[in-house]
């Protein structure tokens, strides 16, 4: 089996998966997982890094403030509909935010997608405050949903928990709650969409490590020094009526 890596999918094509009804499933179900980790968000600065907006919506009314962030290579798109927007684009190792300035820290289809994960993944701690949070949503090694390319689900790096709990260790982070969603078949199967709350019982209760996706929460070390390599670069964010727009995203 052949994974795909380094490669940012192009924002149509994951605005057209979001679109579609085997995406209204997906992140019914994993937003779903998501409010189950973070049921308290009053207050909080919460950031999507990657192509998070789709469940970003739901902390609207909690959360202090809701942010994006999309990478250059990937493109972005206007959010959230008919509002003022709050994505930008920036490089993945230079996140546009001042240290500890973020609360929660939200990554989906960013981590099995980047090319420098550890950059990445240290510019996650320092953006974070001391008590700050991230949740990390990735395909799993195990499930069906890294073995199709009929989702987004489908490209770049799958990922164990065991293996995002040695790379958030790596970096810094103390691995906290764990979960996993989408229990179904990839498809766009009518039956299939119809029965998915049924796939999703079954698959929790008989078959609770084949989900799709796997979550991590990690809390930052705050005993943990600043790591060494820090981003020198200048941090520009390139805003949406700069450059090409693919329409409004969901």
């Amino acid at each position: 089996m052949c994974y795909l890596s380094f490669m940012w999918l192009d924002v149509v094509d994951l605005n057209g998966f979001y679109r579609s009804q085997l995406g209204k499933v997906a992140r019914h179900f994993i937003k779903q997982q998501v409010r189950q980790i973070w049921p308290d968000v009053a207050g909080q600065t919460i950031v999507g890094l990657g192509y998070a907006t789709p469940y970003l919506k739901q902390f609207e009314k909690e959360a202090d403030r809701t942010l994006a962030i999309m990478p250059a290579q990937q493109g972005v798109t206007h959010w959230p509909r008919e509002k003022a927007n709050r994505v930008a684009l920036s490089d993945e190792a230079a996140l546009p935010f001042d240290d500890y300035s973020v609360d929660r820290l939200l990554l989906v289809h960013a981590l099995e997608n980047a090319e420098h994960v550890q950059q990445m993944m240290r510019e996650a701690w320092r953006v974070l405050a001391g008590n700050g949070r991230m949740l990390i949503v990735a395909p799993s090694r195990r499930g069906l949903w890294a073995r199709r390319d009929i989702s987004p689900f489908g490209m770049g790096k799958p990922y164990s928990v065991q293996q995002l709990k040695l790379l958030l260790k790596e970096t810094q982070f103390d691995p906290q709650q764990e979960a996993r969603a989408l229990y179904m078949p990839p498809s766009h199967s009518g039956i299939l969409l119809h029965s998915a709350p049924v796939w999703e019982r079954m698959g929790r209760q008989w078959l609770p490590r084949m989900g799709g996706v796997v979550m991590v929460e990690a809390r930052k070390q705050i005993y943990a020094a600043t790591p060494a390599r820090r981003v020198t670069k200048r941090r520009l964010v390139v805003v949406p009526s700069a450059i090409r727009e693919s329409g409004s995203g969901p």
